[in-house]
């Protein structure tokens, strides 16, 4: 029965996906198949989906969508979603669910529960609104690579049906009053919340700028630097928004385990002040597993035994009470309901109203979160991108694929004697990358591969159906593991347009591999922002802002605030060495020398904590040894530390640790640029007085960045500066940026390359830059005592 709506009581809407899958789940979690583990790779096929559709008769109606919507004394809940076909002859009425997948289909002996549940529900709801008394579901399941069909029908009364959906919709009730309830809550604590803080100097056109967006559905980048106080001018006027229905959900997204703290602080703050919000941050899925490996398998880990039997009720508990989601409050939850805590938190994410996340999370393809982001889900998600710099190579690998030719050996080798259907489709892949290793010197860009993507797809529908047997552990991960980067490359190969540039090229220990390089990620990126309502950009460093906008954005209504550092400009000194260069023609010991010179006297100065940045490792260690030599040779008393390459995270504590103690002598800390201690770290006051960079932070030459090059060459656009000088002026900047970071500080930044001097460098200078200083070696250690003396 369809109830009348009263049109105040609020909607609390569901996809019919989403609901059975939620409500109708049981079992062990088990990702030793595919086909168990993650059956939406399996679904994905829309080309087959309309191929199908076009061959069907003229009784046949595709994507028709469908909406059930079923009112209570307090609010309605609407299920809805779009009907692959309806089938509508004489003497026959019937549902069509179509689902491409890559295992053989002869494995396949009955639909799958969720998917027939989908089919099911779309069949009551068009069998009431058309008065039927009986209506059949059809699944229609397709092959990807052979195309070949296997069906499967059941008719159903609709009684039967009315009871089956009935017993589903009260199952799901309880979470739907728990939602609604949540809404009044938290829309009821923003009456009247301000902002936490006087606002500093600029902060209120920040804040004025993100509501506005986020009304609008529009897209805003933000120039600011650091002190501003750009989390808490994000986060307030996001949750305003939210409170006046410009959205329903935060994503703060961050590339660091450090800006993550700042946002659950911000959260944190605004909770204090009285607002009603679920925040929820995601960990990394080794960091939360009980196992430590990731392996969700029955046999091994007792919590992946029966975890959907237990995990609707952990949520629910663990909902009632409390309103933030740590990882150790994941890990008690977990433990006390014995269910998988990564799993659980995924399923937490649903109910919260802010969601705080690695990039990967919203859009990295592999690990994205379907119930959010798959396809044709959409939703009023309000993107808040932290450090959003980051998201250029972030975004490039996660639309990128690689295969490499010795893993097809190497697993070719694995299944020999296991199957030599599947060892067969390995070699013949691996006779192709061999006739493309015999084309290429150094690296060879690719116009397609059209041949080998054929074999691939038969590779993997190889693969799925040998994991649907049992194997050897050992042979059995080893396929496991190599389907998904097939799977991957594939679903990268879908995506291949003029964004994309496909090259072989040899990587470490000579291993050949076939590369899908994403040279613009942001048609991919517009595509997941584009699944929620508005987006703020922000970073301290945003300069050129058309080169972000290209790389982010494909609208042409995006609007951007360049703040001004609220800091006095007499704070902060800096000076660019006229006499000095990390160039390879000058890279030598008596460059070495001078630098390191240069270097004495900054630390010789003022006694204080100073940061060193180098492009490389190799170079830090030279002048690191030639430093150390000076300072013994003046007896002066300055104490160093060194960054290393592949620093645990305690070192890195260890290492940072330095900073806050009180220091008896001058600390200089030897860094790589672009490194874990040249970003997103706060050093205030007397913990850091200044920083040295040596270098324009350019990039490696490699295969990829010339490619880069050539590839925006092309264009008529800036190669060298979109390959080069752009990432590289990015990292100099951040470096730059652990000097001042509070009202109070003041410090020496010092840039050890005359290229900084040339125009093409100083106008990527930030505003607080402008009035910069040349200096060389005899002058230098003056300037920066001089400005010490003014500034006592």
């Amino acid at each position: 029965m369809v109830y009348m709506m009263n049109e105040e009581k609020e909607v609390i809407k569901i996809s019919v996906r989403n609901l059975v899958e939620f409500i109708l789940r049981s079992g062990n979690l088990d990702n030793r198949r595919t086909f168990q583990a993650d059956r939406d790779a399996m679904t994905k096929g829309s080309k087959i989906h309309r191929k199908i559709q076009k061959q069907m008769k003229t009784s046949y109606r595709a994507e028709v969508p469908l909406k059930w919507e079923q009112e209570y004394q307090e609010f309605v809940i609407a299920v809805e979603g779009r009907a692959d076909g309806i089938i509508e002859e004489e003497e026959r009425t019937a549902i069509d669910e179509i689902k491409g997948v890559y295992m053989d289909l002869q494995f396949l002996e009955e639909p799958v529960l969720v998917h027939k549940a989908q089919a099911m529900c779309y069949a009551y709801f068009y069998a009431s609104q058309n008065h039927l008394e009986e209506i059949e579901v059809q699944m229609t399941y397709c092959h990807l690579e052979s195309e070949e069909i296997k069906r499967f029908q059941e008719t159903f009364p609709h009684s039967y049906l009315k009871k089956w959906f009935e017993d589903l919709i009260n199952e799901y009730y309880k979470w739907a009053e728990f939602q609604y309830r949540r809404r009044i809550a938290r829309r009821e604590s923003m009456e009247g919340l301000e902002f936490p803080y006087p606002y500093r100097e600029g902060q209120r056109s920040l804040v004025s700028g993100v509501y506005h967006t986020m009304a609008a559905g529009r897209q805003l980048f933000i120039q600011a630097p650091t002190g501003i106080g750009k989390t808490m001018a994000a986060v307030f006027p996001a949750v305003r928004a939210v409170g006046a229905g410009y959205g329903d959900k935060i994503f703060y997204l961050t590339a660091k385990t450090i800006t993550r703290t700042v946002a659950e602080e911000a959260f944190a703050i605004l909770k204090s002040k009285g607002l009603s919000y679920k925040t929820l941050t995601i960990t990394a899925k080794d960091k939360l597993c009980f196992s430590g490996d990731g392996e969700c398998n029955p046999e091994k880990c007792p919590v992946a035994k029966g975890h959907f039997d237990r995990v609707n009720d952990a949520v629910f508990e663990i909902l009632q009470e409390k309103d933030t989601y740590l990882r150790e409050d994941l890990l008690l939850q977990a433990e006390k309901y014995q269910v998988c805590p990564y799993e659980m938190c995924l399923d937490i994410s649903t109910w919260t109203d802010a969601i705080i996340c690695d990039y990967n999370y919203v859009f990295d393809p592999k690990v994205h979160l379907k119930r959010f982001f798959g396809d044709g889900v959409k939703g009023d998600y309000l993107f808040l991108i932290d450090e959003a710099h980051n998201l250029v190579d972030r975004g490039r690998k996660m639309y990128s694929a690689i295969l490499c030719k010795e893993d097809f050996l190497e697993t070719a080798k694995a299944v020999k004697g296991h199957s030599i259907r599947l060892f067969r489709v390995l070699n013949r892949c691996n006779k192709l990358m061999l006739e493309y290793k015999r084309e290429c010197e150094n690296y060879e860009v690719l116009e397609n591969i059209g041949g080998l993507s054929l074999q691939l797809m038969n590779l993997l529908g190889e693969m799925e159906n040998f994991l649907e047997k049992e194997h050897e552990e050992k042979v059995q991960k080893a396929v496991l593991e190599f389907s998904f980067e097939v799977r991957h490359f594939l679903n990268m190969y879908e995506l291949t347009d003029e964004n994309y540039v496909i090259y072989t090229h040899y990587g470490e220990e000579g291993r050949f591999l076939l590369t899908l390089f994403c040279v613009n990620p942001r048609k991919n990126l517009q595509e997941c922002m584009s699944r929620g309502r508005g987006t703020v950009f922000f970073s301290g460093t945003f300069l050129p802002l058309l080169y972000y906008r290209s790389l982010f954005s494909m609208r042409d209504d995006d609007y951007a605030i360049c703040a001004s550092s609220p800091f006095p400009r007499e704070h902060l000194k800096v000076l660019v060495a006229n006499d000095v260069s990390s160039k390879y023609t000058r890279r030598e010991q008596s460059e070495y020398e001078r630098m390191a010179a240069y270097l004495l006297q900054m630390v010789s100065a003022k006694k204080g904590n100073y940061l060193i940045f180098f492009p490389s490792y190799r170079m830090l260690e030279d002048i690191h040894a030639i430093f150390k030599q000076q300072v013994e040779q003046n007896g002066l008393p300055v104490e160093c530390i060194c960054q290393t390459s592949g620093m645990s995270e305690q070192e890195r504590e260890e290492f940072l640790a330095c900073f806050e103690e009180e220091q008896s002598t001058a600390l200089a800390g030897f860094c790589v640029m672009g490194g874990i201690f040249s970003e997103g770290i706060d050093l205030t006051g007397e913990k850091l007085i200044g920083a040295a960079i040596i270098g324009t932070g350019l990039p490696q030459v490699g295969c990829e960045r010339e490619i880069l090059k050539e590839y925006y060459d092309k264009r008529e656009q800036r190669g060298f500066d979109y390959a080069y000088r752009y990432p590289g002026m990015n990292k100099v900047l951040q470096a730059a940026g652990r000097v001042i970071r509070t009202k109070g500080d003041k410090g020496v930044v010092l840039l050890l390359d005359e290229r900084f001097l040339q125009r093409t460098y100083r106008d990527l200078f930030p505003p607080e830059w402008q009035h910069y200083e040349v200096c060389n070696a005899q002058n230098v250690g003056e300037k920066i005592k001089r400005f010490w003396g003014e500034n006592i």
